[in-house]
């Protein structure tokens, strides 16, 4: 049995791979499992506290996710001016007698502006019902991505017996694709291993996590191709 909940996105969405730096600014068109899984953990703390989301987060990270994307979107990329530390420690370069760690500098940035709804559909990984604990959190989610990447629940999720159909648009994210269509967008999507802990996602632990073993990354082709492109922005469409 599947959960399925629609999304209206209220703000430009961004998201980098997991292996950008800092000054890389490009951004992936797709919510990651990772970022699915760490919002449903979020409001699990949010509401109920750490100790339920320590409990809930094996059954979280075990999740098949399904995502859904509108028939169109629009990457915009930019570039902006940013502050960061400077590497040598902090120095007074503008002769002014003020110290500051701090330099400006531009980077470049990408976001992506959703053409409709967004549909994430969750299954238990026995393939059972999920929990009335679980399926409330999907009412809490209130961005993915990046902080400020605002969406909105359209309705209650809503509870079916099939699977969310791959001809209508639907991709598992959770898993290896075994078809995909060749024309498609090509995504490194992160995501979390069977083995990441509570104390590793906990960031106020201390206990890292390890890209490539405990933070995998998947290689999923999404239903969209690039149809138009300038200077300015990208255009995809649904095949």
């Amino acid at each position: 049995m599947w959960l399925v909940a629609y999304y209206r996105p209220t703000a430009l969405f961004s998201l980098k791979p997991a292996a950008a730096t800092s000054s890389g600014g490009r951004t992936l068109i797709c919510p990651t499992p990772f970022a699915l899984r760490v919002a449903l953990l979020d409001a699990a703390i949010r509401t109920r506290g750490v100790s339920a989301g320590e409990h809930l987060w094996p059954l979280l990270r075990g999740l098949r996710l399904k995502v859904l994307l509108p028939k169109q979107l629009t990457v915009i990329n930019t570039f902006t001016k940013i502050i960061r530390l400077k590497k040598m420690g902090p120095s007074d370069d503008m002769g002014t007698g003020l110290i500051t760690p701090f330099n400006n500098t531009i980077a470049y940035r990408e976001y992506v502006s959703f053409g409709g709804d967004i549909g994430i559909a969750a299954q238990m990984g026995t393939g059972d019902k999920l929990p009335d604990d679980v399926i409330e959190l999907f009412f809490q989610i209130a961005y993915l991505g990046k902080r400020g990447s605002f969406l909105q629940l359209l309705a209650q999720p809503e509870l079916v017996h099939h699977e969310p159909d791959e001809a209508k648009g639907w991709t598992l994210i959770s898993a290896d694709q075994t078809r995909f269509n060749i024309g498609g967008t090509l995504q490194m999507l992160d995501d979390c291993s069977s083995k990441l802990t509570f104390e590793q996602v906990n960031i106020y632990s201390g206990k890292r996590i390890v890209l490539g073993k405990d933070r995998i990354l998947r290689h999923v082709v999404l239903p969209h191709r690039l149809v138009r492109s300038s200077r300015g922005f990208s255009l995809y469409e649904r095949i």
